[in-house]
């Protein structure tokens, strides 16, 4: 199969935008030639050998890793001309779920939620509590706001990562391996919220292993695979 390189024309509603990329980490090429769009509301799945960059791409997404040449612009902003300082302001356009969870163990949920809030700006007790509500109940988990992570399963952790993933409204929810450390049971349920998520109008694109879970919840999947990328029908695979 060929290389996906023809970047395709632009349309209004791309939220991510990538036209003859290259990519470097620590003087190694990750990528080249590197073009894809995703569209607003789109479900994403990226796969690829250990080693072949999923993880490099999502960090190149959210500016831990910059583009090198080519072009690149996520929600509206274009990576190669971002300043360091303004990195933080841009990932709020931004949810990162990782397959660790990353909750702060010491804290509540409810705290582990405010905690972020506060730190992107948000003031008002009112508000706060009304946008964590809302963000626990959207992942279905009204009832946890004051247990502590480790009071949580594993399925339970991560949809509360999930929800702090969402606290600020994001255009995009970039997921790497989000089922890495869940049962196959409990992995089914996290790409189902996630693919509900997506129905609402946020774009979710999901660096992930599971082709058991890619096969039974179908969508577009990119393969990294030569510093490229190309597009797979996940049945042939």
């Amino acid at each position: 199969m060929e290389k996906y390189t023809n970047f395709q024309e632009k349309i209004n509603n791309n939220v991510i935008e990538i036209q003859n990329a290259s990519v470097y980490q620590n003087e190694h090429k990750v990528f080249e030639n590197l073009n894809l769009n995703i569209s607003k509301g789109e479900f994403v799945y990226l796969i690829g050998d250990t080693g072949s960059g999923k993880s490099s791409l999502l960090k190149t997404l959210y500016a831990e890793i910059r583009v090198s040449s080519g072009k690149i612009i996520i929600a509206d902003t274009n990576l190669n001309e971002i300043k360091h300082k303004a990195i933080a302001k841009f990932r709020r356009k931004l949810g990162i779920v990782f397959q660790d969870f990353q909750l702060l163990t010491d804290r509540t949920i409810y705290e582990n939620l405010k905690f972020v809030l506060k730190a992107t700006g948000w003031k008002k007790k009112e508000e706060i509590n009304e946008r964590i509500s809302e963000v626990l109940t959207s992942v279905h988990l009204e009832n946890v706001k004051d247990k502590t992570p480790h009071q949580l399963s594993g399925g339970e952790q991560q949809r509360a990562a999930i929800a702090r993933a969402l606290l600020n409204r994001p255009q995009i929810i970039l997921a790497d391996e989000p089922t890495g450390n869940l049962d196959p049971e409990k992995s089914d349920k996290i790409i189902q919220l996630l693919k509900e998520i997506s129905s609402r109008g946020t774009t979710v694109f999901i660096a992930t292993h599971d082709y058991l879970i890619i096969k039974k919840h179908k969508a577009r999947t990119i393969k990294c695979v030569d510093k490229g990328i190309i597009e797979v029908d996940i049945n042939t695979i």
